[in-house]
């Protein structure tokens, strides 16, 4: 049976003028990228074809339309493997067009937070992850929900206020 939630390339390219994304987890399911960062591979940041994906064509022909697009990680310190992988990664989010930014935990104290992750579009459409306790996402929610929309939005731009921006966060 079809799923009712629409995929999150339907849900870009509906969108107009913006994307955010807020994560709020130290570490989510292992992939076998991460798994191979872990054994001391490393991407050959020159050879484009071996690391760019479907995602990052997705990310750049949407930043190509105009949206804006912007990710925020409040993250713990010391980071995690997982986080200092994502760190290193993150080169291709950039290189597709995201803007991306690092918040301390310990900076985000006076910051009401959402309990999930999620995606915002627009400022209006909400896609809500729910993991298990392994990283793994278990259910996508989408929502309009107007307090759920309003703090979540005010959660995001808080969180991108004090953040710091990718290119000048050292793991």
């Amino acid at each position: 049976m079809p799923s009712s939630v629409p995929s999150f390339a339907e849900l870009l390219g509906q969108c107009e003028r913006s994307a955010v994304h807020l994560e709020l987890r130290d570490s989510y399911a292992p992939t076998d990228r991460f798994e191979a960062w872990q054994r001391g591979e490393r991407i050959d940041w020159e050879d484009r074809a071996s690391w760019w994906h479907p995602y990052d064509q997705l990310i750049a022909d949407t930043v190509a339309r105009g949206v804006a697009i912007r990710r925020a990680r409040v993250i713990s310190e010391p980071v995690s493997d997982y986080i200092r992988w994502e760190h290193y990664v993150t080169r291709a989010n950039v290189t597709a067009g995201e803007e991306v930014r690092w918040l301390p935990r310990r900076r985000a104290t006076a910051i009401a937070l959402p309990g999930n992750d999620f995606w915002l579009f627009d400022g209006t459409l909400l896609r809500v992850h729910h993991f298990s306790g392994g990283g793994v996402v278990v259910e996508d929610e989408i929502t309009a929900d107007p307090e759920a929309v309003k703090l979540c939005s005010a959660a995001f731009e808080a969180v991108w206020e004090r953040a710091i921006p990718h290119h000048l966060y050292e793991i």
